[in-house]
């Protein structure tokens, strides 16, 4: 069942902006380390901050808060899977905002799609809840 949808369009040349005027602060408080390590080795790693930066605001909003009661962007990462699938990975509040949303006897699923086509970066994230089995 989806417990959520968010979507978020971002311009590229606002981050790169934001990335020029304020550097590391910008970068450490929005991003995990995970996700800085990532964007520091792709050749427009504008676009690769500005997908995630969409990605944190959809996730924000499939929860259905946005970023109140105490969440953060830090607390809302992307994290690629093994098949290279992005998804996200939830600590702090948000983490608490998904386990209040699940049902019992569920657990939760994040899909991410990020796209980007210069100006822009998109991202749209669905939050379902899965049966878990019996047995």
């Amino acid at each position: 069942m989806i417990l959520g949808i968010g979507t978020d369009l971002v311009d590229i040349r606002r981050i790169e902006r934001t990335i020029a005027r304020h550097g590391d602060r910008f970068l450490n408080r929005i991003f995990t380390a995970a996700e800085r390590k990532l964007a520091e080795q792709r050749a427009n790693r504008a676009a690769t901050y500005a997908k995630r930066f969409a990605a944190k605001e959809a996730c924000a909003k499939a929860l259905g808060t946005g970023f109140r009661h105490g969440i953060f962007f830090r607390d809302l990462g992307v994290v690629n899977l093994p098949s290279g699938r992005p998804t996200m990975e939830l600590a702090g509040a948000a983490l608490c905002r998904l386990q209040a949303i699940v049902p019992a006897g569920f657990e939760p699923h994040i899909d991410v799609a990020i796209t980007d086509e210069y100006p822009l970066a998109q991202a749209f994230v669905v939050i379902s809840a899965v049966q878990l089995r019996n047995g």
